[in-house]
């Protein structure tokens, strides 16, 4: 069973991290097996929809989470958050595994908002925290890892 990957974050801002991420899912032939990814930028064709509607029924159809905390905000919503702290909320409530990983080792850069959005995200999870692309993709590797082990899945010919 491949399990779906919903990738979250603000999108300029992790352009090149959500690329990777998407590029490494794809073509690692062990994650492959078992991971897809969605990203809006790349998975979503132009059309007479609302963004809003479409990712979050996108995220309701998505087996991981994985968000990507950093300096900016976002576009904020009608409810007033970011689509990232909606998305967040949304895997929250439909139950659905959060992976989170908060670039930067401090906090002193980050918007307000994004600030008090880590906050809210701080004890309900384990976050990691990564300084480049390669140390995301190292922990996201590794992340997935466990969480094949953790649910028993076979991998690399054993089953965890």
């Amino acid at each position: 069973m491949i399990r779906r990957i919903f990738v979250s974050s603000v999108q300029r801002e992790f352009a090149s991290e959500r690329r990777a991420i998407v590029e490494t899912i794809a073509s690692n032939p062990q994650l492959a097996r078992f991971f897809s990814t969605f990203a809006f930028e790349f998975d979503v064709p132009a059309a007479d929809k609302r963004t809003d509607e479409v990712y979050l029924s996108e995220l309701a159809v998505s087996d991981l989470y994985l968000g990507i905390i950093g300096n900016e905000y976002g576009g904020v919503t009608a409810e007033g958050v970011s689509a990232t702290e909606s998305e967040y909320d949304e895997a929250t409530r439909l139950g659905i595994p959060r992976f989170v990983f908060v670039k930067g080792l401090t906090d002193g850069k980050r918007d307000p908002r994004e600030r008090a959005f880590l906050k809210k995200v701080s004890p309900g999870l384990i976050r990691v925290r990564f300084e480049d692309v390669s140390e995301l993709i190292s922990s996201l590797t590794a992340s997935l890892d466990q969480y094949l082990a953790e649910n028993k899945v076979a991998y690399s010919g054993r089953t965890y």
